[in-house]
């Protein structure tokens, strides 16, 4: 018995030592080998590998100053701490991103409070007011400011609001969508406040294109991530490209501008400006072509029940087929489409409105499962045309990004225009034409326009520095321009959010799409993948929770309980048979 229990002390003690010495083991690998492991379905906890590679250059700290501290209904108390999940991963990655987070009401001294108000409204920054329910059945009103500073070295300190707060959506959805691009907003914060210098964008000018009030949301918005300025071509050698001498006295060109924009333009480019562009993307520009090869327009029908649709000849075409696409002459009507307000009556002086769905206005959707386009809602269009690729050559790829559904007709030009269709059912047998394509990212080298067409002097011109084949680029091409207009307010005559449409309320998804072609087209496909991840958000069901609120909460009391006592007994009872015997 006395040298059982030696035996028994003595494993007891060879078992500690190997256990202490498998921690110190694991620790010390630890420090030097880095993993983790991510069990979700959709890997929520996994960064990509672009948000990686950004943590991983960082060179000094950027801190986060997250004023989402309270005490807060639930949806935003996940929301706090689906952000500090975030930003522990990216501490995991980087040893310079630190954060604390703050409550700005906590000190109770109301002109203290007042004061932080004010620094985070001159910082751009809206809280959200709620009206919360007290147990005890009343109500209060309550401030959040579910928002973030960032700084980094002595930088001014970056704004980052993480509620995305479109009109129309309800709060859940929105703090739905919050979680879902969370690591998209963190990560893409952390790039602006360590950019050293913003990239630059260009609305071209001088065609006819959109003006400043069309554009004025997107140019906005881009404005806080890019230097964005209007530019007119005008013949001007230096319009797009920058060029510089060296001591040798070559010359070397570059972009003026990451990309330029064209947007809707109605009169045709004359060649100087057509060669001046072509060069721009032979010297690696890229741009994002809106372009509508119909002249339709609702403004004729302010005044008239119908118009004609005609060809608008641009001189872009082949300028456009050279580079991979062909705009067609015709106008798509889609069953899946936009209502159109039209007033019907008078009531106690009022305007009565009724809407019906205007086939004209067909709603958009993805094209494919490209990263710029991926788990995107529907899109509003204006007076669309279809577009074809043209070419298979292995240097350029053609992806198309958006099209109609499959409820589709393809009206050919001229096409006549009339409201009176909106009194009319539609002959669905007529839409039988399946999703066709509006719009196309191209990338890789593209053939000049005007190669082997330009006299040998400007070839051999260094100032020109003319090029036939292009450096690596990309361009998007889209045969809709009203996709990146956004609405005026009928009565204070000012810009809309671009996606809102003030008549139905509903808000599309154009300016996510604007900002996501931007995006890809200045950096690359990184930050635009990780905004179309999708992340399942699994809600409980309110009405099951409710009614069978009493079972699980027994069966989570008295189970885990009932678990152990039967483990203890059994155990007993082992240990009991184990030593009683001689």
């Amino acid at each position: 018995m006395e040298n059982q229990r030696k035996s028994l002390k003595k494993n007891q003690i060879v078992t500690f030592i190997v256990t202490v010495a498998i921690v110190i083991l694991v620790n010390v690998i630890g420090s030097y080998v880095f993993t983790r492991f991510d069990l979700t379905s959709e890997k929520r906890y996994t960064l990509s590998p672009t948000t990686k590679e950004i943590l991983n250059n960082l060179d000094d700290y950027v801190y986060f100053k997250v004023y989402l501290d309270g005490d807060f209904p639930a949806g935003f108390k996940k929301l706090r701490r689906e952000t500090k999940e975030m930003l522990d991963e990216f501490r995991a990655y980087s040893k310079y991103i630190d954060y604390e987070f703050i409550n700005p009401a906590e000190s109770g001294d109301e002109a203290e409070i007042m004061e932080t108000y004010k620094q985070l409204y001159q910082a751009g920054l809206n809280p959200t007011d709620l009206n919360v329910q007290n147990s005890d059945g009343s109500s209060k009103q309550m401030v959040i400011w579910p928002c973030a500073l960032v700084s980094y070295r002595n930088n001014t300190e970056l704004a980052v609001d993480l509620l995305e707060n479109q009109v129309g959506q309800t709060d859940d959805e929105a703090l739905n969508a919050s979680m879902q691009n969370l690591e998209f907003r963190l990560v893409d914060a952390v790039k602006k406040a360590t950019r050293l210098m913003k990239p630059n964008i260009a609305f071209v000018e001088g065609h006819g294109e959109l003006g400043e009030q069309d554009v004025y949301d997107i140019t906005k918005t881009l404005s806080q991530n890019y230097n964005v300025v209007r530019l007119e071509i005008d013949g001007k050698i230096d319009a797009l490209i920058h060029r510089t001498q060296d001591t040798t006295r070559d010359v070397s060109a570059f972009p003026s501008y990451d990309a330029i924009i064209i947007a809707k333009p109605t009169q045709p480019f004359d060649e100087r400006d057509k060669f001046l562009i072509d060069q721009y993307i032979m010297h690696g520009g890229k741009v994002l072509w809106l372009v509508e090869p119909v002249y339709a327009t609702m403004d004729s029908l302010q005044s008239q029940e119908s118009t004609v649709g005609i060809e608008l000849d641009l001189n872009l075409d082949d300028m456009l087929f050279k580079y991979g696409v062909r705009l067609n002459r015709d106008l798509l009507l889609d069953l899946t489409c936009a209502a159109l307000p039209i007033r019907t009556g008078q009531v106690a002086g009022q305007a009565r409105l009724e809407y019906f769905r205007w086939y004209y206005f067909p709603l958009l959707q993805a094209a494919s499962d490209h990263p710029m386009v991926r788990n995107m809602n529907a899109i509003k269009s204006d007076f669309v045309s279809s577009m074809d690729a043209t070419t298979s050559a292995d240097d350029i790829e053609q992806i198309p990004l958006l099209k109609t559904s499959d409820y589709t007709k393809v009206s050919g030009t001229p096409v006549f225009i009339t409201l009176a269709m909106l009194r009319q059912t539609p002959d669905q047998r007529m839409f039988n034409t399946k999703g066709k394509n509006v719009a196309y990212l191209l990338k890789g080298t593209f053939p000049s326009l005007y190669a082997n067409r330009i006299p040998q002097e400007i070839i051999d011109d260094q100032a020109t520095d003319f090029m036939d084949v292009s450096k690596p680029t990309a361009m998007i091409v889209v045969t809709d321009g009203d996709i990146i207009r956004n609405q005026i307010d009928m009565r204070t005559r000012k810009p809309l959010p671009l996606g809102f449409d003030q008549f139905t309320g509903i808000t599309y998804t154009n300016k996510e799409f604007i900002e996501n072609a931007i995006s890809y087209l200045v950096d690359g496909e990184g930050l635009v993948d990780i905004r179309s991840r999708e992340l399942k958000v699994r809600l409980l069901d309110a009405t099951k929770v409710n009614r069978e609120r009493t079972k699980w909460q027994v069966i989570n009391t008295l189970v885990p309980i009932t678990i152990i006592i039967l483990l203890g007994l059994v155990m007993a009872f082992v240990r009991k048979r184990k030593y009683s015997k001689k």
